[in-house]
């Protein structure tokens, strides 16, 4: 992220006919940056949401873009040749399109992606000091701490100035999710096994809304 921003106004400072667009994890900061360069209109704000844990050229697989959600941010700032150039791109890797501002962007991803990385960062660091004292702890885990843990493998260079460029909202939804982390404390501590059953029973309901979404159907 603090490329984009260092060379997104540089690259428009080139462009004659072409079309610029990033695949950032945040938006904001990027767009107010360039949104009074003269040739603001040759770039499309976007963000392929899809991508693993690992990083670098040798880290590709492919589809990895198909049936995954594709953002345009900021649309009426781009022109329609350069909203067309990026929308075919999208579409022709089978991704479904999304459009919102900039400001909508950051605030979504904080909650369906920011903050699961930084969850799984937390529980990585919580499960290695616990191991420091009880060896082979990890000798136990399997597919649930796996699935839970493997975005802790992410580069911290890609996502320390993810979380930086939208640290405010970043920083409301982890007071968001420590407070239901604390209501979970409080009830396992007090014995409230009816009111704890309530708890994860509402939590239930994430998965069946995104069942109900025909791109995650296969």
């Amino acid at each position: 992220m603090d490329a984009i921003r260092s060379l997104l106004p540089f690259v428009l400072d080139y462009v004659t006919h072409q079309t610029v667009t990033d695949v950032g994890s945040t938006k904001l900061s990027i767009t107010e940056l360039v949104k009074n360069h003269p040739k603001r209109s040759h770039y499309v704000a976007s963000h392929p949401m899809s991508g693993t844990e690992f990083s670098g050229p040798e880290a590709a697989i492919p589809g990895l873009f198909n049936k995954k959600v594709g953002i345009i941010c900021d649309m009426a700032l781009s022109s329609p040749k350069a909203l067309e150039t990026v929308t075919d791109l999208y579409m022709a890797m089978n991704m479904r399109l999304v459009f919102m501002s900039s400001k909508e962007h950051d605030l979504h991803t904080a909650y369906v992606s920011h903050i699961s990385h930084l969850t799984s960062f937390a529980l990585a660091l919580t499960v290695l000091d616990k191991e420091r004292n009880e060896k082979n702890i990890l000798n136990l885990a399997s597919g649930g701490f796996d699935s839970t843990v493997r975005l802790a493998a992410s580069s911290a260079d890609m996502w320390v100035p993810v979380f930086d460029q939208n640290r405010e909202n970043v920083v409301e939804v982890m007071e968001t999710y420590i407070d239901k982390m604390s209501q979970f404390k409080d009830l396992i501590k007090a014995g409230e096994t009816d009111k704890v059953r309530d708890l994860i029973k509402k939590a239930n309901i994430i998965q069946k809304t995104l069942k109900q979404n025909p791109w995650n159907q296969k």
